[in-house]
């Protein structure tokens, strides 16, 4: 979905489909990086991960951690080769969210909240690489920026109340390790819900076409209906069943972002 989002960044920034190269190298980039990343993730993650979910291939030995690192250079390596055909601005930003994410994931996941917004800042990048791809950065695309930052950033506190044992386990202080699942889920309703009545304001900070309602709306009720699953039950199979959704709420974000973003459509 990240490089989607790259996508659909290209194309507001434009108010037309980008051109095949800016494309491709935009979409590329994205999905590259993030697989490099987490492909890290997962090995940083190997203690916790046997207690979480063990049968995933680092934790079960299916892979060995050799070959996982040798996989994350490679990918990594083809992102940044990738983002350097689009110009400076969109190297240097590529290498910064690379050296962000080794931050987040040598030292700042057990950080809690500074480590979310690391992993939150990087997810809704996209939006903002793909105007540098194509050399234009409207307002609106700051709007979303910050809209993706918010529903990310909730995510990935919920998160942590699926994983809370692995997590005290290993000394990460996520919100829910620190302050209980209970304040944590409040905290992920309280930033859904501000980014549901930001959705609402895009319009008064750059042109959005009708088309941008239905979507976000959809997307806005999904995400309200998760914090009301969130606060009522936050057991691990709850949690992660509104990990998922949220997921499918934030891509009709997106499907609402570039509807209503582009003149195109």
């Amino acid at each position: 979905m990240i490089g989607l989002a790259v996508l659909v960044g290209e194309t507001i920034a434009l108010g037309s489909l980008p051109p095949i190269a800016n494309a491709v190298f935009g979409f590329l980039t994205a999905s590259l990086l993030l697989a490099g990343t987490m492909v890290l993730n997962d090995i940083q993650d190997i203690q916790i991960d046997r207690v979480n979910t063990p049968n995933r291939p680092l934790p079960s030995g299916r892979v060995g951690v050799g070959e996982a690192y040798a996989f994350s250079i490679v990918l990594s390596g083809l992102a940044i080769t990738f983002s350097a055909f689009l110009g400076a601005f969109t190297l240097l930003t590529a290498l910064a969210a690379l050296a962000l994410m080794a931050y987040y994931n040598t030292r700042g996941k057990k950080t809690g909240l500074l480590g979310n917004a690391v992993v939150s800042f990087n997810v809704a990048l996209p939006f903002f690489f793909g105007g540098l791809a194509v050399g234009n950065l409207r307002p609106l695309l700051f709007i979303f920026f910050l809209l993706a930052f918010l529903a990310n950033m909730a995510r990935e506190i919920a998160k942590g109340i699926a994983d809370i044992v692995g997590d005290s386990a290993k000394g990460v202080r996520t919100v829910a390790v620190v302050m209980g699942t209970s304040p944590a889920a409040r905290m992920t309703a309280s930033l859904f819900a501000v980014a549901v009545v930001l959705s609402f304001t895009a319009p008064l900070f750059d042109n959005v076409s009708l088309f941008y309602y239905p979507g976000v709306a959809v997307a806005d009720v999904g995400f309200l209906y998760s914090s009301y699953r969130l606060l009522r039950d936050q057991t691990p199979k709850t949690v992660r069943a509104v990990k998922t959704q949220v997921l499918f709420w934030m891509l009709l974000g997106l499907v609402g972002f570039l509807m209503g973003g582009s003149p195109i459509l």
